[in-house]
């Protein structure tokens, strides 16, 4: 059968889930569950994937709210197709990845439909935590895209995108431990650990005047004491550290932890330092299949952005640069909201589930299918895309070398 019949027989497979597709988004939606917390969300995925016959390992690869389908031609390319299905705290799918989750599994499914025509083997896999924890770096630690060719999701934003702008990032908090007093009768006896909070916000305030343009710092304190006439014994601090790579974030590490110190040696206080064990890598776009994904996102009348006139400096992080500098892989991003309505605020939680977030699904899901299939079939394709990683494999193995070995008492090598 020629690919341009392959192409049309999933493009009607996509719309034949339609109903099913944007069901499955918004029953996702009006459940929003955190990083693995998704017990519902992954449930009803792994469910509607056993229910069109395909076997489903749940539990996947280490963690309890991720699951794993495999099917296809062994003989063929291996694609990975993900979904993600995390909320933010207090906002809900402000991120849409009630969006990303409908559409990989449509993208799957759909592929599933062309049975033995099908010319390599999808790997379709359930992955949580991207908010936090980084499922994608643990499930790759646990094997999950050994053996891949490629990998690939979508991400909903306000503007279609050829691939999002992605640098690393580092989770931490900081904890002081003080000693309570009476703060009007004996201060003296007291040490305050929100002063010592205070002293390492206000220190990383000033570091930001003196870093890289690419680099970024924020945070908010989480515990800053019980009441006013109680000399804090605890206060606490969360802080992301950006860098455009590893390994700028590394030096960028060490110089915030420098700033916690000395909340603490100023305040006489302890402190207990707490990096997650799960940098997240800056995005390595393979270009060929971006270029792929841009092409059949087209035909089905989306209009992309240039990627040039992205301004400068803006960037988000994401997991799926750990898998990128692992296999070829994809993040492109489709519109679903006004211009001026960006991820993480919560009027997009709203777009998240309208008219254009169901469109998003469902051109999603065909043109992931289709670049999926574009890889698999055409030998050419894929020697592109294997020859785009390549350029870079070093440089690659380097950066996953670097976010394996984090420590995460101190942050640093």
């Amino acid at each position: 059968m020629s690919l341009e019949l392959l192409r049309k027989d999933i493009s009607a497979a996509v719309e034949s889930l339609r109903g099913e597709l944007l069901e499955l988004s918004h029953a996702i939606h009006g459940e929003p569950e955190l990083a693995l917390q998704e017990f519902k969300s992954s449930a009803r995925l792994a469910d509607k994937v056993e229910a069109h016959g395909i076997a489903v390992t749940r539990q996947a690869f280490g963690l309890p709210t991720a699951y794993a389908a495999e099917f296809g031609n062994k003989k063929g390319p291996v694609v990975a197709i993900l979904s993600e299905y995390d909320a933010l705290p207090g906002i809900g799918h402000a991120c849409g990845h009630n969006i990303i989750a409908a559409a990989g599994y449509g993208a799957a499914i759909a592929l599933s439909k062309l049975g033995a025509k099908l010319p390599g083997v999808v790997r379709y896999l359930g992955t949580p935590a991207e908010e936090s924890h980084g499922g994608k770096e643990l499930m790759a630690r646990h094997g999950a895209f050994e053996g891949a060719d490629a990998a690939m999701m979508m991400h909903p934003s306000n503007m279609n995108l050829m691939t999002m702008p992605c640098i690393a990032v580092a989770d931490v908090e900081a904890v002081f431990h003080g000693r309570a007093a009476h703060a009007s009768a004996m201060p003296f006896r007291g040490l305050n650990a929100l002063d010592a909070v205070v002293t390492a916000y206000q220190a990383i305030a000033q570091l930001r005047q003196h870093i890289r343009a690419g680099e970024r710092l924020h945070g908010i304190i989480t515990d800053g004491g019980m009441a006013p006439n109680i000399v804090p014994e605890r206060a606490a601090c969360r802080f992301f550290v950006r860098a455009p790579d590893v390994h700028t974030l590394a030096a960028l590490k060490q110089r915030v932890t420098a700033c916690f110190e000395a909340g603490a040696l100023s305040t006489g206080c302890r402190l207990e330092l707490n990096w997650t064990g799960t940098d997240y890598l800056d995005l390595k776009t393979n270009w060929p299949l971006a270029e792929a994904f841009e092409r059949h996102a087209v035909s089905l009348g989306r209009a992309f952005f240039p990627m040039k006139d992205i301004p400068q400096g803006f960037a988000g992080s994401t997991d799926m640069g750990n898998v990128s500098h692992r296999v070829p892989s994809i993040h492109p991003m489709l519109g679903v909201a006004p211009d001026g309505v960006i991820i993480h605020n919560p009027e997009f939680t709203r777009w998240a589930a309208s008219e254009a977030g169901d469109a998003a699904v469902i051109d999603g899901a065909k043109a992931l299918a289709l670049t999926a299939l574009d890889l698999m079939a055409d030998k050419t394709v894929l020697e592109r895309v294997c020859a785009d990683f390549a350029a870079t494999a070093e440089l690659s193995r380097l950066a996953v070398a670097e976010v394996s070995h984090a420590h995460a008492d101190c942050g640093c090598k």
